[in-house]
């Protein structure tokens, strides 16, 4: 028999997570979470959930029936998306300017379809004129998909304007809100998204580990008009909502995280209570107290003003600096994480999050002191 490891319990350091996500979580989240559990299908928690759709539902500005929590990350909120409206033989615009664009196209591939993939330089918005010129040239294409806010650059695209194009050429809408749910502004409603997924652990300020999503009546019609079933068991919409939606007694389709729902409802009920467009406000602020100070440290950012995520400050790596280096110093010396750059970016710039719980002063402060004594 195998002898039977023995370690002390795990007790993690209380880190300052100014990365790219997960960001700081809420004490209130943290302590929500470690509330007793009961059963998926215990009443209490079914009415707790019709509360958690009703957070959602304002958090995504949106009335959708169809909104509900992916028992897993972002990246499962995107594949909800892709695998139950895509069919083999569709063909997908998909608007890449940075590395999650590129997932997104893979997603495309992986369900038997065609992406028309449009390129657009790293730090830089989907252009609009591109992106109408593509579905002018394309009519088959029947679904525009790209990032509202590109977490591999800190860029933020125009959903509103690609939303209104979609529309006008009869194409559904995929949007990735990963980053941007809760820190800038966005109006699913208003704004004419089909299909948008988002995460737990960003400006959210919840555990990793969930991804709300919503789906608009015209993506549920397209999703109920399937000429064969989703190839994903777990990721099948129309059996999941059974279980989120079923009147009166619900069916099972999966055990729910049971806690992390908990802690998804909290952070939630924190981010109704401070109010959407004050939490929108908070993040544009904390940016500007940020940049200032990264500005007078000599540091320059990726992404122009006119477009640049205040929740996501990307800058490039001064020359001689060694990036792996300045990341241990600060997580070591002060217990302070930022992000190093992704894809095209690696090596060349830090990613520097204001997410959520952690868009507050006191991070900011602590971040730019830190970053003038390890840059001496």
């Amino acid at each position: 028999m195998i002898p039977a490891p023995d370690f002390p319990p795990f007790y993690p350091p209380r880190r300052i997570l100014m990365g790219p996500g997960p960001s700081d979580v809420y004490p209130e989240v943290l302590a929500a979470q470690a509330k007793p559990t009961i059963g998926h299908l215990d009443p209490l928690f079914i009415g707790m959930m019709d509360e958690l759709r009703s957070l959602l539902q304002y958090a995504f500005q949106t009335n959708n029936p169809m909104t509900l929590a992916v028992s897993a990350p972002g990246s499962a909120g995107m594949e909800t998306c892709f695998v139950n409206l895509l069919e083999p033989g569709d063909s997908v615009i998909v608007c890449r300017n940075g590395v999650f664009g590129e997932r997104m196209r893979q997603n495309v591939e992986r369900c038997g379809a065609t992406a028309i993939v449009l390129d657009f330089p790293w730090g830089e918005p989907v252009d609009p004129t591109a992106v109408e010129q593509a579905l002018k040239q394309h009519p088959e294409a029947h679904f525009l998909a790209f990032v509202h806010a590109e977490t591999s650059t800190g860029a933020l695209s125009d959903a509103k304007s690609l939303c209104a194009l979609a529309q006008q050429y009869d194409c559904l809408s995929i949007v990735d809100a990963v980053t941007s749910l809760g820190g800038v502004e966005l109006r699913v409603d208003e704004w004419g998204i089909d299909a948008i997924y988002s995460g737990s652990q960003k400006c959210l300020s919840c555990v990793p580990g969930l991804s709300p999503v919503s789906f608009s009546p015209r993506a549920v019609e397209r999703m109920q008009n399937r000429s064969r079933p989703v190839q994903s068991w777990f990721l099948d919409q129309s059996l999941v909502m059974g279980y989120w939606s079923g009147e009166g007694k619900r069916s099972y389709h999966h055990t729910a995280p049971v806690n992390a729902l908990y802690a998804l409802h909290e952070s939630l009920r924190l981010l109704a209570k401070e109010g959407l467009e004050q939490a929108w406000q908070r993040h544009a602020a904390m940016h500007q107290e940020l940049k200032a100070g990264l500005e007078a440290l000599g540091l320059t950012f990726v992404v122009d003003e006119d477009h640049r995520l205040p929740q996501l400050n990307t800058v490039w790596i001064p020359s001689g600096v060694d990036d792996a280096a300045i990341r241990s110093r600060l997580l070591q010396d002060y217990n302070l994480e930022i992000g190093a750059g992704l894809g095209d970016l690696a090596g060349k710039a830090w990613r520097i999050g204001l997410m959520g719980y952690g868009a507050k002063r006191e991070n900011s402060a602590l971040c730019l002191k830190a970053l003038a004594d390890v840059l001496k």
